[in-house]
């Protein structure tokens, strides 16, 4: 029996990587170097939390909402699907109704935006509200997808955000899935254990689930 690997699908975090407009960019270097210390490299980040693949908290957008740390972690682990609905950039529930979820609390949507962690894009495909009653309708507890973000950046009202907060449907945000096929999968996301966050970067992996 072979046993499938781990896929990738997570934004590499480099110096040169793409971040939200007027957002904190990310920045990794040695605070202290072998030469310096005569034992060990010592390495710093800075950055935004909502840098390459990563996941909003409710309070990102709620002042009341949960921070990180209160998240349940099995929102992150589990089964899931990643539907391509890279024809279209207006995804609406009626985009989502014909595609077979298998019962997967988390849907992965592969978009028309081309994967690339260096550009942040002038233009993304829109997420519709209307999705959020539909995947509740799926019992849909996590919602992912390959964009910035699942409202457009210059949205002051966040009306997808909100739709899905209050369907209690969770966001992971900034996937590479231009090289994952459609299907089933195992999918493991976890945040960082951040007290107080509102959000955290995540190293997502996929594991094809044998049909």
């Amino acid at each position: 029996m072979t046993h499938a690997n781990w896929i990738d699908i997570s934004q590499p975090l480099t110096n040169n990587m793409a971040h939200f407009p007027g957002d904190m960019p990310f920045d990794y270097s040695l605070t202290y170097t072998t030469e310096q210390t005569g034992s060990v490299n010592v390495g710093q980040i800075t950055g935004s939390i909502h840098t390459g693949t990563h996941i909003d908290a409710p309070f990102h957008y709620d002042a009341g909402g949960k921070t990180v740390d209160q998240l349940d972690l099995n929102l992150y682990i589990g089964e899931a699907v990643v539907l391509d609905v890279s024809h279209t950039d207006k995804i609406t529930a009626e985009t989502l109704r014909p595609y077979n979820l298998y019962g997967a609390a988390r849907v992965l949507l592969h978009t028309s935006l081309p994967n690339n962690p260096k550009r942040f894009p002038d233009q993304m495909p829109e997420l519709d509200p209307s999705i959020a009653e539909f995947l509740h309708e799926q019992d849909v507890k996590l919602i992912g997808v390959d964009l910035p973000s699942v409202d457009p950046p210059e949205s002051k009202d966040l009306a997808a955000h909100h739709a899905l907060y209050d369907k209690n449907i969770f966001i992971l945000e900034n996937l590479m899935l231009d090289h994952v096929k459609p299907g089933r999968y195992e999918l493991i996301a976890l945040p960082l254990a951040i007290d107080g966050a509102d959000g955290s970067p995540v190293r997502a992996v996929l594991k094809p689930i044998d049909e």
